[in-house]
């Protein structure tokens, strides 16, 4: 720990050798990565919960790699990434299915980029087969007409991106690392020998700071160089949700052919069997904007029409919005500061953004900052306990945890399955959930076909219980979202 920074020292501020400013899933991996050596870690963020921004509203896919410009840093951090998820995964005890993936190609301009995709493929040894348009259909009856041709990546997976998030979270904070939510930095200062990082909540004093801000990336590392350096632009992506089934729409991910503007608008199986439609690639200028609109999810529509046979409308259960971070460069930024000795910027961190999570991590660490600042490694690193989940419990199991703890016996979401006790759990661990929405991420409830029109009520009083507030101070997710706003029924002339 350095003791340097004299006007940190006078400030009072709290005083580290790292502050990371983002925690998403990038913030999240590198902060686990950290937390291995001896050093003090903080992670800022300006959300009321780990990975409320682009980590909560993305396709879920570990890209295989095959899709980023040769020589990019994308095409180098996709393909190690997405070698390394299985192994993380297993560790986090978080979910992890490799579904294998279509790439379509619906005419004769495609076909002839669907090979230079193969080539791709073959030269960074990703696994790649063409598969008759027959058996593809076979496979995946919901297949449009209009696919002439088939690329099979079989190493194509899918996450719970705010699970693996959360995850890493808790394995970082159990082995030291402070993570401070609701602190929005407003300035961030060079001071003697490290900076000054001040938010709306307090000041911090750090040696070194790592920029994963997402969208706001650009103005963070403004905050320190004294001039905008790059600039990032959000890139609004739409989606529907449809129902679980048991014989869903798709089993593996189905891709056409990519654009300049992304993958394109994919049908994509997830981890708790609903199936996400989407995106679109807009751009917007407000960073904030995540709302749905008509005219971008009409869009998504009618591009699903050219690779698939149907749209179920009658399926889809909720419309969502995330926000990408792009840059002018099309590459990710990943690299300390030439104006900034000590800060390190990992932006521009938009598709395949999730898959090479852990690999920009891996190179943050080993290649940019230890051999620079070469702190120890620990003696030990702990490891987080899973969340048991009651719904993928045998029948004897779920009798036998009941015995033991009778609320996991009350069901409180019954589209989702999920018990009283796990709530309690979510909201009670270290990077426990404050907020309705991050019970939703965390053990779901209010995920399913009434979207929380049956359990919300009930997990509204489970947190203002657990949290020792009333339920008019539970938060839907913001701190501007409080969901009521006083008592509206008297009992016996009273209030109530």
């Amino acid at each position: 720990m350095f003791n340097e920074l004299s006007l940190g020292a006078q400030t009072g501020a709290d005083m580290y050798d790292i502050i990371i400013i983002g925690a998403g899933i990038t913030g999240c991996f590198i902060a686990r990565e950290m937390s291995r050596y001896q050093c003090k870690i903080a992670v800022v963020d300006a959300e009321n919960d780990v990975a409320n921004g682009a980590t909560m509203a993305n396709s879920a896919i570990v890209h295989a790699g095959y899709d980023p410009e040769e020589g990019s840093l994308k095409a180098r951090f996709n393909v190690r990434g997405s070698r390394m998820y299985e192994e993380i995964c297993r560790e986090l005890g978080t979910e992890y299915i490799r579904t294998s993936a279509y790439v379509a190609a619906c005419s004769a301009e495609e076909v002839e980029k669907l090979e230079e995709l193969y080539q791709n493929a073959v030269r960074r040894g990703i696994p790649v087969a063409y598969v008759s348009t027959e058996e593809a259909r076979k496979e995946e009856p919901a297949l449009s007409d209009h696919v002439v041709k088939v690329m099979e990546l079989p190493t194509t997976a899918i996450i719970y991106p705010w699970e693996t998030a959360t995850a890493l979270m808790e394995e970082a904070v159990i082995n030291g690392c402070d993570l401070f939510l609701a602190n929005k930095v407003t300035s961030i200062i060079k001071d003697n020998g490290g900076y000054q990082v001040k938010t709306n909540r307090q000041m911090f004093v750090g040696k070194l700071v790592i920029n994963a801000a997402g969208v706001y990336a650009d103005q963070i590392y403004q905050m320190a160089a004294g001039k905008k350096i790059f600039t990032i632009k959000a890139r609004k992506g739409e989606y529907y949700v449809l129902d679980r089934s048991d014989n869903p729409l798709v089993k593996r991910v189905i891709y056409p052919i990519p654009s300049a503007s992304g993958k394109g608008v994919l049908a994509v199986p997830t981890t708790h069997g609903n199936v996400l439609l989407g995106p679109n690639s807009v751009f917007t200028d407000d960073k904030e904007g995540n709302d749905t609109t008509r005219e971008g999810l009409d869009y998504v529509r009618n591009q699903l029409m050219k690779t698939l046979r149907v749209f179920p409308a009658n399926k889809v259960i909720r419309s969502f919005a995330g926000l990408r971070a792009s840059g002018e460069q099309h590459d990710f930024i990943i690299e300390e500061s030439d104006v900034c000795e000590g800060f390190f910027n990992v932006a521009c961190i938009e598709s395949p953004g999730l898959a090479s999570a852990p690999a920009i991590a891996e190179y943050v660490v080993n290649e940019l900052i230890l051999p620079k600042y070469p702190w120890s490694v620990k003696e030990s690193f702990k490891r987080r306990e899973p969340l048991l989940r009651v719904n993928k419990m045998t029948p004897e199991e779920q009798n036998e945890l009941v015995r033991m703890n009778p609320a996991y016996g009350r069901i409180v979401c019954r589209c989702e399955q999920v018990t009283e006790a796990e709530i309690v759990e979510a909201i009670r661990r270290p990077v426990g959930a404050t907020t309705v929405k991050g019970v939703k991420k965390r053990v779901r409830p209010g995920m399913g076909r009434c979207q929380g029109g049956f359990c919300e009520p009930l997990v509204v009083e489970i947190l203002a219980r657990e949290l020792g507030i009333t339920p008019q101070e539970v938060l839907l997710d913001s701190e501007k979202s409080l969901l009521l706003t006083g008592e509206t029924k008297e009992v016996g002339g009273e209030q109530g």
